[in-house]
């Protein structure tokens, strides 16, 4: 059964301060008994109040929980990073700079590189593994976004942006930002993201016209005929890219909603952050604990 993510309140309870932050990072990250890595002994560790720091009983050589994670190098309380990553986990549609702004109480630049660097850590944490294989059926698709509409009857577009993704049916999404809609983009992004051996489901672009000669089984619905469904009796099965077409709709209107417009630059970390989201749908409560304990692998520490 899925359970609720924490509320505010039972987040401030499980988080009170800063101390009960670190301690959580030093404990998800290290723990009582870890081999300190200078004098290769086990250790009890002793915090060190003058720095976000704890030593080793043995040789006094320095741990910090933060180096390696996005509290590294900040100022900003690492309660309010706990909180802004509380609302990032508790939306559907995202958290906006300015939202950020107003609830942590921090300067706008703050709260825009906070929420740059935590769409970087969902995007981490989410990884680009494979999705697909034999059994399966993977919905592929690729969608305009940004940009303004030009020409009669607005046909064309200028300044759009390509995103590119494979859902696969009741499964997990891949998407990300691509420069173009050729076949030499688009199958390099299937074959490094879609396992071979299942089934593959994609609109009429001819640019997806050879994903057979990479071992796939591919079918096809042809919406300049207005077809968005169909039955095909060789793979026995309803063929269709509704599922990831609906992804893109969720992803469109929470950034309208939430955003307003986000720039081509940037516009991946946004994607990026939905897709681990949506991968994540069936089990919301557990994102938060996930985000504030997976971490890069630990670099190298000294004094």
């Amino acid at each position: 059964m899925t359970t609720k993510p924490l509320t505010t309140a039972q987040f401030f309870r499980k988080f009170p301060d800063d101390e009960t932050c670190l301690q959580h990072l030093f404990d998800v990250r290290f723990g009582e008994g870890f081999t300190c890595p200078k004098c290769e002994r086990p250790s009890k560790w002793f915090r060190i109040k003058a720095e976000r720091a704890y030593s080793c009983q043995w040789c006094g050589h320095h741990l910090h929980p933060t180096v390696g994670t996005p509290f590294e190098k900040t100022r900003t309380p690492l309660q309010l990073w706990f909180y802004a990553i509380h609302l990032f986990t508790t939306t559907r549609h995202g958290v906006s700079g300015k939202e950020l702004q107003r609830q942590l109480g921090v300067t706008y630049k703050t709260a825009w590189r906070m929420a740059s660097l935590i769409r970087d850590h969902m995007a981490d944490v989410d990884g680009d593994h494979p999705i697909g294989g034999a059994g399966t059926n993977v919905e592929i698709d690729e969608t305009l976004m940004g940009g303004v509409k030009k020409g009669k009857h607005n046909r064309g577009s200028a300044a759009k942006t390509v995103v590119l993704g494979a859902l696969e049916c009741g499964g997990d999404v891949v998407a990300q930002v691509v420069p173009n809609q050729r076949r030499a983009t688009l199958v390099p992004f299937v074959t490094a993201n879609v396992e071979a051996g299942g089934n593959v489901h994609t609109d009429e672009l001819r640019s997806y016209s050879n994903l057979a000669d990479h071992g796939y089984r591919h079918a096809r619905v042809n919406h300049g005929a207005e077809e968005y469904a169909y039955y095909d009796y060789r793979l026995a099965e309803t063929v269709s890219v509704n599922g990831i077409e609906n992804f893109w709709r969720h992803l469109k209107c929470s950034i309208n909603g939430t955003h307003t417009s986000v720039s081509a630059k940037h516009l991946n970390r946004y994607v990026k952050e939905f897709e681990y989201r949506f991968n994540r749908r069936n089990r919301p409560e557990t994102m938060l604990l996930e985000l504030l304990s997976t971490f890069r692998p630990l670099p190298s520490q000294s004094d």
